[in-house]
């Protein structure tokens, strides 16, 4: 079951934690993999990894907030490999710039641009590099990766990342709706506290988090990873316009 053999998969910010998870998962199945990330050698190590691994892949750096780097790359990649079959929508956080949870009123517009561009204008860029191809060809899977933070009102100063995120996944709501008589599903997928490092380290805040958790662990890339190899796979053709919380209870729907 979720065989992707045959199947181009693109993950955007791919060269390590969650992306590079998803990245490996989807290449177990038997996806090609376009490894993205803003680094190219971060880009190029991890597709590295993937070929010494026996799997197909390759390296495709670009910004995501850059609509025509983005445009220019798929482009690029698509005459040169093949369509993408598969997006996952991975970059996130604050773009190139500090992630520091504060308060809204201590924000201004230069923080507000910052964290739409890469959390929601990253996804439609990208989106709108493969989404034609994909409706032509009857076929495709879009993923993104957002967080609860974008449902659940939360008093930790994650405002404008919420924002961003809740944005996205209206977005991918209505993208679903759109896309659905083209043979193109588009699922979210809402994240809660992830080790992004997967090093199974220990420390007083790890076990803190992980003890409110009803599961006792926060999660690891290999969470979403699995979820997103069973999005992306024929099997989950009747999926799609969803919002699926990956938290460990955290918060339920």
């Amino acid at each position: 079951m979720f065989e992707l053999t045959g199947r181009t998969a693109l993950v955007t910010g791919a060269g390590q934690g969650v992306g590079g998870g998803i990245a490996e998962a989807l290449a177990a199945q038997g996806a090609q993999v376009a490894v993205n990330d803003l680094d190219p050698q971060r880009a190029e190590d991890k597709a590295k990894a993937l070929r010494d691994a026996g799997h197909n892949a390759h390296a495709v750096p670009f910004d995501v907030t850059d609509h025509g780097a983005v445009r220019d790359a798929v482009r690029a990649f698509e005459r040169s490999v093949g369509p993408v079959d598969i997006l996952v929508n991975n970059v996130g956080n604050a773009g190139s710039g500090e992630f520091r949870p504060r308060p809204f009123r201590e924000s201004d517009p230069a923080d507000w641009r910052r964290f739409t561009e890469v959390n929601l204008f990253g996804v439609m860029n990208c989106v709108k590099a493969v989404i034609d191809g994909m409706s032509a060809r009857r076929y495709g899977r879009i993923i993104t990766i957002a967080s609860g933070s974008g449902v659940v009102g939360q008093a930790i100063g994650v405002s404008l990342y919420a924002a961003a995120k809740g944005g996205a996944i209206a977005f991918m709501r209505h993208l679903a709706m759109e896309s659905a008589a083209d043979g193109v599903t588009a699922n979210t997928i809402a994240l809660g506290l992830i080790d992004p490092a997967a090093s199974g380290r220990e420390g007083a805040q790890v076990r803190e988090m992980a003890a409110r958790l009803p599961v006792g662990r926060i999660g690891l890339p290999s969470d979403p990873a699995a979820m997103c190899a069973y999005l992306a796979s024929n099997e989950a053709s009747w999926i799609t316009g969803q919002t699926l919380h990956l938290n460990g209870g955290s918060y339920t729907s």
